[in-house]
């Protein structure tokens, strides 16, 4: 029977984050997922040389200023990791205009007010109070937590500071974006552009998305930039994991938590569907509400009332996601990592796509001449009555779909496709964990809003949320707060210190240039960094050949951790998995390695867990 002080339920971002805050203030902590890899819907798979981000790619939270969580746990874990910064955000075709999204607040009014020559100085007006309001209230003290766990006297002389700009962030909490630029605009054009982008942020319309989030999202982006982990998405899931594990922690991948256990009204541990049982006398859950309530917890502990209140949330819209390997020769020179495109600003329709090209930040992800896309769409099709037939044609009608709305701005793109692969809203719930698709939980809308969501804590002693179906909501910055949050909530259980910003703190987020070979910096030394490149040539295979024979030993987990650098997590995992095999017996891996059945040099696999057997 394994025990430990916290387990937590998904190793999505929230999850990973909890998780290693905690570990880093001693307790034993246990993650519980069902995936092969930890990351959510912010990881990242291969399908040859070619690596490309599952779905989060354009993070915020990594500024020097502003609301910066990521930024804030990475010092906190004391652990490092490389960002590249955008210099212009990303671009949007509106109505078949584009406007770029610079960093400089300035820059980008003077764009916007090109495209609304008649509302000029009403956006510049409406820009400069929310960046004051911003300022005031969420960069001068950051406080990252969330409003459900926060103490009041904390904020005291913050409030005393600029009483004038909380009183109307308060006031901003049960009123709309729309009722927001209603006080400043009363062009039809502009209110539909800021349906784009709160759709955009929070996959809500103006009308839906309350007023106290709009506030701080159309100002953050620009303080505090957009970046993009040197290295993929792999980056980011996998440093927190490294922290867990550095920490003591546990990752119990490839288990599916089916319940949580009780003793009593007080939550003592969780039940997989293999039968296995894991016991803390904390419990977090960084999964969906729906999954909390309609299959976690035992039947008889929830409430009519609550059962009720979650089947009535509205989900944000299903999406489907197509990734694309192209030649490099039809991607525009003036092309931005992130283009959205909204060709129909009056209503949400099935040609509102996002293509996310980061191998232009990073072109370690795909081979040259080559470019990686992931081009993320809704998904208005009904899934239910398809048979495998059906669900193949709804697979290439998806293609052709997001191929169409890609021709105009990367013109011969569908000729230039080497790779293609779709997602549907099933495969987004099967592997992500999106209940029925919807990529963004419950919508952060007006009336299921901020305080009205899931918070940190529950009513059962011991049992703690966080993740997108909380009070913070859609994003990674959010999710993240919701992490710590929960994390914050344990520690003070147990007695520990929780975690805050303080000034001074030692940064250990650095920001390099595109095309930055993260290898070197990750790794100790020439040798580790020949481990590290022998790792990396891993497809990091969900059902893998390799260990077909010595199923203990998880050769992609073990690959995946030491391409980012956990060599302790990967040495761990090497040693409990090696049982009674010995090195001589290594090779015969690479026969079975994906790569060799393909013609290629398979990975080196024995001389990297040959490595780690020898490493003190």
């Amino acid at each position: 029977m394994q025990t430990f002080d916290a387990l937590v339920v998904g190793a999505g971002l929230s999850g990973l984050t909890a998780a290693s805050l905690m570990a880093k203030r001693g307790l034993s902590v246990g993650v519980i997922d069902r995936n092969a890899h930890p990351g959510g819907s912010c990881g990242a798979f291969k399908r040859g040389d070619a690596l490309f981000d599952q779905g989060a790619a354009m993070l915020f939270g990594f500024g020097a200023q502003g609301f910066n969580p990521h930024r804030f746990v990475f010092n906190a874990l004391e652990e490092p990791i490389d960002v590249i910064r955008h210099e212009s955000m990303y671009a949007m075709d509106f109505a078949g205009k584009r406007i770029e999204f610079k960093p400089d607040l300035d820059a980008f009014t003077d764009e916007l007010a090109k495209l609304f020559p008649g509302e000029r100085e009403a956006i510049k007006v409406f820009y400069a109070d929310m960046e004051t309001l911003y300022r005031d209230v969420i960069m001068e003290t950051p406080a990252f937590t969330t409003p459900d766990e926060m103490d009041g006297r904390q904020m005291l002389p913050q409030i005393k500071a600029h009483p004038r700009s909380y009183l109307r962030f308060l006031r901003l909490m049960n009123k709309s974006v729309a009722n927001l630029i209603g006080h400043y605009f009363s062009s039809p054009g502009i209110f539909q552009f800021f349906d784009k982008l709160c759709s955009t942020y929070c996959y809500t319309t103006a009308a839906e998305t309350p007023a106290v989030l709009g506030a701080v999202m159309f100002v953050d982006n620009h303080v505090g930039g957009t970046y993009y982990p040197a290295g993929s998405t792999l980056m980011l899931p996998g440093k927190l994991e490294k922290a867990i594990e550095e920490h003591g922690g546990t990752m119990l991948m490839r288990r599916e938590a089916v319940r949580i256990l009780f003793d009593g009204e007080r939550p003592c541990g969780v039940g997989c569907a293999d039968g296995e049982a894991f016991f803390a006398p904390n419990v977090v859950c960084a999964g969906t509400v729906w999954d909390l309530y309609r299959r976690l917890l035992p039947a008889e502990k929830v409430r009519r009332a609550e059962s009720l209140r979650v089947e009535a949330l509205v989900p944000t819209a299903a999406s489907a996601v197509v990734y694309l390997l192209v030649r490099a020769d039809v991607v525009p020179a003036d092309a931005l990592p992130v283009e959205m495109f909204a060709p129909h600003p009056d209503q949400l329709a099935d040609d509102e796509i996002t293509a996310y090209v980061m191998s232009l930040d990073d072109p370690t992800l795909c081979p040259p001449g080559t470019h990686a896309f992931t081009v993320v769409g809704p998904c208005f099709d009904s899934l239910s009555l398809l048979d495998a037939r059906g669900y193949l044609r709804l697979k290439r009608k998806l293609a052709r779909r997001f191929l169409g709305v890609l021709e105009r701005r990367y013109p011969g793109i569908g000729q230039a496709v080497l790779h293609c692969e779709v997602a549907t809203p099933a495969t987004i719930a099967r592997f992500a964990g999106k209940y029925h698709g919807a990529v963004a939980g419950p919508k952060q809308m007006m009336g299921q809003h901020m305080l009205k969501r899931q918070h940190t804590r529950t009513r059962w002693p011991g049992l703690y949320c966080c993740g997108e179906s909380t009070v913070m909501g859609t994003g990674t910055p959010t999710v993240t707060i919701s992490g710590i949050a929960a994390a914050n909530a344990v520690l003070k259980e147990c007695g520990k210190e929780p975690f805050a910003w303080r000034p001074g703190m030692p940064d250990y987020v650095r920001d390099v240039p595109r095309g930055f070979d993260v290898v070197p910096h990750i790794a100790q030394g020439a040798q580790d960094a020949a481990l590290v490149r022998a790792a990396r040539r891993c497809c990091f295979c969900v059902r893998p050949r390799c260990n077909a024979r010595r199923r203990a030993l998880d050769v992609p987990g073990i690959m995946r951790r030491v391409a980012v650098g956990n060599f302790v997590g990967a040495q761990r995992l090497t040693r409990a998995g090696m049982g009674t095999n010995t090195e001589e017996s290594l090779p015969l891996l690479e026969r079975a390695c994906l790569r060799a059945r393909q013609g290629e040099a398979p990975v080196p696999i024995a001389f990297v867990i040959g490595q780690l057997l020898r490493r003190p």
